[in-house]
């Protein structure tokens, strides 16, 4: 045997030495990946007053998106809440159902409009929801929907309602889908890759289609005080990409490090960029387009 070939076989053991040792680290820290997987697509956005709250279709048997928009409604958020869901017949539908969980919660049927349609996916129920918005006038809507579909769901109506109308996303606790659990249930795991292939249909779908946001700059991350408290990278990036991750058209994120100012460059600026949250004190400021927001 040459001592080429000696070398040959023994980068390839290293290689399978260091591909096992992969593997193995994997393994030891499946769960932190899993969990973070799974809280990747919850969204909840602070809720503000809006002219209605909507229920979106498909709740699960205990009704929490129901009874979350309830809550919502009691809140003195909004005086109308709207219950959409799909026609399962000519006469009768999901939205029926979801009234009635309403009412069972404390909301005046005076105050709940039902909305059957015949969407399909979230997609087509958007649309049909953004010309009843556009029929109605409201301008500022809060849509209620479970903590798993809540990234997809910003990420849609985001795109299908116009920039005229400022939508927020609240997520309801769903008691089928525990964001640090979901991988130990059969349906957790059908949720979870349900929402994988929804969203990347939804980007497929909505591809070119700008955020009704508008157009955006970049974040800036620039120390405050002369001797910062140092900050992992991560603490920026998960919080700052984790929320641009459901509002950029396209993924097209830009990280420049510029001696201590660290840019992230996005192609759209988010609709409420002062959501974000980092590590504070950490003595860093957050900036977008170079207005101060953190």
């Amino acid at each position: 045997m040459s001592r080429a070939e000696r070398g040959g076989i023994f980068f390839r053991l290293l290689f399978l030495l260091f591909f096992l040792a992969f593997l193995a680290l994997i393994y030891v820290v499946r769960h932190p990946l899993l969990r973070l997987a799974g809280q990747l697509w919850v969204v909840d956005e602070p809720a503000e007053h809006a002219d209605v709250i909507v229920v979106l279709g498909g709740d699960n048997f205990v009704a929490d998106r129901a009874a979350h928009a309830a809550e919502l409604y009691r809140a003195g958020l909004a005086s109308q809440v709207v219950a959409s869901g799909r026609l399962l017949r000519p006469y009768a539908g999901i939205s029926e159902m979801t009234a009635r969980d309403l009412e069972s919660r404390g909301v005046p049927a005076a105050s709940i409009v039902k909305f059957s349609h015949r969407a399909a996916n979230t997609r087509e129920e958007a649309e049909a929801l953004a010309g009843l918005a556009a029929n109605r006038g409201w301008k500022r809507v809060l849509v209620v929907t479970s903590n798993y579909h809540a990234r997809r769901t910003r990420f849609i109506f985001g795109r299908v309602f116009g920039p005229g109308v400022t939508v927020r996303v609240s997520a309801a606790h769903d008691s089928e889908f525990d964001p640090s659990h979901w991988w130990e249930s059969r349906l957790g795991i059908k949720l979870f890759l349900n929402e994988v292939l929804g969203y990347a249909v939804a980007c497929w779908e909505l591809r070119g289609k700008a955020h009704a946001a508008g157009a955006a700059a970049y974040f800036l991350l620039a120390p405050e005080r002369a001797h910062p408290t140092p900050i992992a990278i991560g603490d920026f990036l998960l919080p700052c990409l984790g929320y641009l991750f459901g509002n950029i058209p396209r993924a097209q994120t830009y990280v420049r490090l510029q001696g201590q100012l660290l840019y992230i460059i996005v192609p759209s600026l988010p609709s409420s960029p002062g959501r974000l949250q980092f590590p504070r004190p950490c003595g860093y400021g957050v900036s977008v387009g170079g207005t101060n927001v953190a």
